[in-house]
């Protein structure tokens, strides 16, 4: 995955951050933290479903990276009526299946097909390297808050299941990340722009919107980044400022 900086001689990357660079009176930041692919597994299990798909669909006139492009395209338009989560994923392998097949979708054939989607929810929860003792770390210098984006029942379970709740001294489940988002959560915690972060590692959802809601941001890349949260990544305006590590570890050097 190449994830490009729209102007990267423009880049602030923050080799560190010492408690001069604090400004309140104890030196706490308030820390947005996302959770899928940042604190926890989530789209390689995705990957795995649409893999399944694909083959079980083993179209004769597509190649699976062009039944890919078209599920992508599927899962886009399914966003704006379906929203994110299984059921929304479930939707779209179903109406891609429709769009492709030369045979009319039967009962069973749809049940087939909503079980690669399913079958995600029996996954345990994974948590990333190093993730607890970070948050641990975190937890003990600033304020938390687990900002994450979905249907409401699966990242709340989620949440409970992956047992870091208790670093967090709040959940924000959000139906979608944008400029607006961000600024509303910053409002209803009065959080100052200037030490509030967000951490993640979707350009698309953490990283630009944030950015462009005037808080500071950590990209954390993850290797199976989901495609359509893929974007290049934004050029902060003063005083906003972008730090990039390489993986969500390294934040006890920063913070």
């Amino acid at each position: 995955m190449t994830l490009r900086l729209r102007d990267e001689s423009k880049t602030v990357i923050m080799k560190n951050m010492r408690t001069e660079d604090k400004a309140n009176s104890n030196g706490a930041f308030t820390l947005l933290i996302d959770a899928d692919d940042t604190l926890w597994e989530n789209n390689i299990y995705f990957e795995r479903a649409i893999a399944r798909f694909i083959s079980f669909l083993n179209h004769h006139a597509y190649s699976p990276e062009q039944v890919r492009e078209i599920l992508n395209e599927v899962e886009r338009e399914n966003i704006l009526t379906h929203g994110y989560g299984l059921h929304s994923f479930a939707h779209a392998l179903v109406a891609c299946f429709e769009r492709l097949s030369v045979e009319p979708v039967t009962p069973e054939l749809h049940a087939r097909i909503q079980s690669f989607a399913h079958a995600i929810a029996d996954h345990p929860v994974e948590i990333l390297p190093n993730v607890p003792e970070t948050l641990q770390h975190l937890a003990s210098r600033h304020h938390l808050i687990l900002m994450t984006k979905g249907a409401f029942p699966e990242q709340s379970g989620k949440v409970e299941r992956s047992g870091l709740q208790a670093y967090f001294s709040a959940v924000e489940i959000v139906p979608e990340k944008d400029e607006q988002v961000y600024r509303s959560v910053a409002a209803k915690y009065g959080l100052s722009n200037d030490m509030t972060w967000m951490i993640g590692n979707s350009p698309k959802s953490d990283i630009n919107p944030a950015l462009a809601a005037g808080l500071n941001a950590v990209f954390v890349p993850h290797g199976d980044t989901w495609i359509l949260e893929h974007d290049e990544i934004a050029v902060p305006d003063p005083p906003s400022r972008l730090l990039t590590v390489e993986s969500f570890g390294m934040l006890r050097q920063h913070f």
